[in-house]
């Protein structure tokens, strides 16, 4: 027992930085993606905070089986340059009883990842694209230019000749009020203060000297002019503040549980079977007008032959018409049902991965001379690159219903467990030894662990 809580104790470390190393990688990528939505928007430090955090759910997902296998390569690597896997094996220990304790450990690493991917994935994805979606929808501050007019307040154009530098006064004002509809009012002042409410919700503009010329866009015989020393307009300004919107609303496959796109699969299967009741109605009465035809053609006189015809090749054209709609509603049906079943597996290949990387890594640890972070993070993302790229392949062929959903997802999983378990009975009959030290001029001295006799 004491002999498994030490080699557990040698994943803990390498596990926790890969996942912090892993983690910063993935952040910084997506901080690089999103800065364009984000810069110049004047949100606040908790929005973006918030919009990190709902984001972090699919970096779990992800980083969490990559760091089990980097860390289980970096333990297993580590205590084989140490000849610690050497001397265990010399008193009897064989490499399927160092391997107990990481499997344990990925079991149940796999069934937390399995709970966090049915219950706290769905949400976040949720809450991270309407998120999105609002901050998306806020506009920049309001920017007027001298000399041209600005449009970003909805239903009034501004134009200022005149900005006086470093202050909200504006000269030589004039506003097209589209606000109230049926009528135009156009607005001028010798001068005006713009600012927004405390809440960003109105932009407010204070005008002096000036006057309102005001029509009625139906009735050119009504028109208006009134002079004011002072006047003030109140405009929407909703775009220039971030309004959050609640957490409700329709959502997408990888927005619910499993439990949840179960019931939507077998919805979409009742539906399905509806729509093959009504295509087969509608083949047997497509064959029914094909054989009319025939029919009339050998029983009717040739002079009343070429009306009939045309009447039933309307009925025909009908009833082929109405065939591919429920051919194309049958196909859509199955893609949907398709892309849903797709997530259900994932959301299970995915933990399981943990355990398959086990059977990969631990074997590949004993073979390696060295155990560095470098050398385990090319090894882990060598094997991580077949495995994402299994995944990708196989959701996108599920998708178009070229393949099932099951192998879709599993393929990977189900090809690295099988060399995982070769590899693991080769290297506890045999003592092999693969040395990778020529990639160390390829990594930094820094993410190298120096040996004994560096």
């Amino acid at each position: 027992m004491i002999l498994f809580f030490y080699i557990l104790k040698n994943h803990l470390y390498p596990f926790l930085f890969s996942c912090l190393t892993l983690f910063s990688v993935f952040l910084l990528q997506f901080l690089m993606k999103m800065a364009d939505k984000l810069v110049g928007k004047g949100l606040s430090s908790w929005v973006i905070f918030k919009l990190i955090t709902f984001n972090l759910a699919w970096m779990v997902v992800l980083v969490v089986p990559m760091a089990v296998l980097v860390s289980t390569l970096m333990a297993f690597g580590s205590m084989a340059q140490e000849n610690e896997v050497a001397i265990m094996k010399a008193t009897g220990i064989s490499l399927y009883k160092m391997m107990i304790g990481p499997f344990v450990a990925a079991i149940i690493i796999a069934g937390l990842l399995i709970q966090f991917n049915n219950h706290v994935y769905p949400n976040a994805n949720h809450a991270a694209r309407i998120l999105l979606q609002d901050i998306s929808r806020k506009k920049p501050t309001l920017s007027l230019v001298p000399g041209v007019f600005s449009q970003e307040v909805r239903r009034y154009s501004i134009l200022s000749r005149e900005i006086l530098p470093n202050s909200n006064v504006l000269k030589d004002v004039t506003i097209y009020d589209n606000s109230t509809p049926g009528k135009l009012n156009v607005v001028s002042a010798e001068e005006g203060t713009i600012y927004f409410s405390y809440d960003q919700t109105k932009l407010i503009m204070d005008l002096k000297s000036g006057e309102i010329h005001e029509s009625d866009i139906n009735d050119n015989k009504v028109y208006r002019k009134l002079l004011f020393d002072k006047h003030k307009i109140i405009m929407d300004a909703d775009q220039f503040s971030f309004v959050q919107s609640d957490f409700t609303g329709p959502r997408g496959d990888r927005e619910l549980s499993a439990q949840d796109m179960i019931v939507m699969v077998d919805s979409l299967s009742q539906i399905r079977g509806e729509y093959q009741y009504e295509l087969d109605l509608r083949v047997s009465q497509h064959v029914k007008f094909d054989s009319l035809k025939t029919s009339v053609g050998n029983k009717v006189k040739t002079e009343n032959l070429e009306h009939i015809y045309l009447r039933v090749d309307e009925k025909i054209n009908a009833a082929r018409s109405s065939l591919f709609s429920s051919l194309n509603r049958i196909e859509s049906n199955k893609k949907r049902a398709n892309k849903y079943s797709v997530e259900i597996h994932k959301k299970y290949a995915l933990p399981v991965a943990c355990v398959v990387f086990i059977l990969i890594g631990a074997p590949l640890g004993t073979m390696t001379r060295k155990g560095g972070f470098g050398v385990a993070a090319g090894i882990s993302l060598i094997f991580f690159l077949v495995y994402w790229i299994f995944l990708i392949f196989g959701e996108k062929l599920a998708d178009r219903n070229l393949l099932s959903p099951f192998w879709g997802m599993w393929s990977a999983n189900v090809l690295l467990f099988m060399l995982g378990i070769w590899v693991t009975i080769k290297s506890a009959k045999e003592r092999v030894s693969l040395d990778f030290s020529f990639f160390q001029k390829f990594i930094p001295k820094k993410m190298s662990t120096p040996t004994k006799n560096d």
